[in-house]
């Protein structure tokens, strides 16, 4: 089986009996999951989703509707689901776990679990429009969430890359219509304790989303504390990956 270009596999593990998909968030690549990777190899074959318009696919156009996407990357799993797979999404990546997971299991395919982190619950409705300020005022709600590396932003060239890709994947999170459906896996949901982007009432939504049982995990830190303290987080993987058959 060959990578495409949708899937990273930076720690290929053929024989695992289980494989975890990692959904990056917005503006985000799959480089983000590499440390994710390392520290799970022994425990599924990790692979990372690589969204069109940013590292290897610039050239690509990137997508600006959940479900589209949603759309594609299912179709770029369907060659690895002949092991269980576990779905894992950051931000915008929990809302695409979700939608994945509610395509997977129409196919009869669905996951062994979703675990979603720093994202409220698809039934909860928030008013936004990051997606249309200005290149600055853009890139100034990354900053705050901490979730761009300041070199990219004392570098004209680029924020030019990075900017588009960025505004479409709010534009897609930000016109996410939400959903009141079911999965009948689990959801595991994580937060930040500090995460200015999602309380906790809001994360304990998810609950509604499963008929398969749920768990919520608040840590310390913001919108990006799996990045600040990944130990919690890849703890939980490791146990969420050796509950599935």
């Amino acid at each position: 089986m060959s990578d495409d270009r949708w899937i990273r596999r930076y720690h290929p593990a053929d024989d695992a009996p289980v494989r975890l998909v990692c959904l990056p968030h917005a503006g985000g690549a799959a480089s983000f999951f590499h440390p994710f990777s390392k520290e799970l190899r022994a425990d599924a074959d990790v692979l990372a989703v690589q969204y069109p318009g940013r590292q290897d696919r610039f050239g690509e156009p990137p997508f600006t509707w959940i479900p589209d996407l949603a759309d594609a990357v299912t179709q770029a799993l369907l060659p690895w689901l002949d092991v269980p797979v576990v779905l894992f999404g950051h931000s915008m990546g929990a809302t695409l776990a979700f939608e994945i997971g509610l395509r997977l299991e129409a196919r009869g395919s669905g996951p062994q679990a979703v675990v979603v982190s720093a994202r409220r619950a698809p039934s909860v409705r928030r008013e936004e429009a990051v997606h249309r300020r200005d290149d600055d005022g853009l890139l100034a709600e990354v900053t705050k969430l901490r979730g761009i590396d300041p070199r990219v932003l004392a570098d004209e060239e680029l924020r030019a890359l990075v900017v588009p890709a960025l505004r479409a994947d709010y534009t897609a999170v930000e016109t996410y219509a939400g959903s009141a459906a079911e999965l009948t896996a689990p959801i595991h949901a994580h937060a930040g304790a500090d995460d200015p982007r999602v309380t906790p009432a809001e994360v304990r939504a998810w609950a509604a989303h499963t008929t398969g049982g749920f768990t919520s995990t608040t840590h310390p830190g913001g919108h990006f504390y799996l990045a600040d303290r990944p130990g919690p987080v890849v703890a939980a993987l490791r146990s969420t990956l050796a509950a599935a058959p």
